[in-house]
């Protein structure tokens, strides 16, 4: 198996198990408390990765909010925040979504080999545009984001990112974090959608942590044997 960075996927998800509903507003899975949790973790990351969907529809910055922490990061060596990863097979994003705009972090976009052009020419001047293969091939991804120096990557959605990563076997752990209510909307964005996971009812996931943040719990699943119980 080729070189590839600690995965970890992050996610707050309805009892019935949506990432949001079918209103403009954005849905609050979590808390205060839970937020300053996933701060702690995305500091502790050398990149974070959302899809194309979760920049168009929830406008994400993707920053370090402590500044004690982009401190800490800072003496150890590093940049003030994480680089910033998505995923896309049109490349039609906006290059003035946060995503783009907010902090000095390295961005970079990887997209199918037939829209590269296009993306670069679109985006080419706030982030770097990577051939991502046809259709984009997340273990080619992985990989090269290793080459890049990419150690601990945080996955933070959506639904077809998430599937794709835990399909072809790429989590290392799952952080679940489920709020005290349900959507009921079968419209809304799932967790995540159909397929083959490794972690099926004959490979149960080991269940790592369980963790009450105010109204909320976290979830931790072992997802491979490179489990970092950190």
């Amino acid at each position: 198996m080729a070189e590839r960075p600690y995965t970890l996927l992050s996610c707050g998800m309805s009892i019935d198990g949506y990432l949001d509903d079918t209103t403009e507003e954005r849905l609050l899975l979590s808390n205060d408390a839970d937020f300053d949790r996933v701060d702690e973790v995305r500091a502790g990351c050398d990149a974070i990765l959302v899809g194309a969907s979760t920049i168009r529809q929830d406008n994400p910055r993707l920053l370090v909010r402590s500044a004690r922490r982009r401190a800490d990061r800072v003496a150890r060596g590093t940049t003030e925040n994480p680089v910033k990863v998505t995923v896309t097979s049109r490349g039609g994003l906006d290059p003035a979504a946060s995503f783009f705009t907010a902090g000095e972090s390295r961005k970079l976009v990887y997209c199918a080999t037939p829209a590269v052009a296009e993306a670069r020419d679109r985006l080419g001047a706030v982030a770097t545009v990577v051939d991502g293969g046809d259709p984009v091939d997340v273990h080619l991804i992985s990989a090269d984001l290793a080459t890049r120096g990419v150690r601990r990557l945080m996955v933070e959605g959506g639904g077809t990112m998430h599937t794709q990563f835990l399909t072809r076997d790429l989590a290392d752990e799952l952080q679940l974090v489920v709020a005290p209510f349900f959507v009921g909307d079968s419209r809304a964005p799932r967790f995540v959608h159909d397929g083959d996971f490794p972690a099926g009812p004959k490979n149960r996931a080991r269940l790592a942590e369980v963790r009450q943040i105010g109204d909320v719990v976290l979830l931790r699943y072992a997802l491979s044997d490179r489990f970092d119980p950190r």
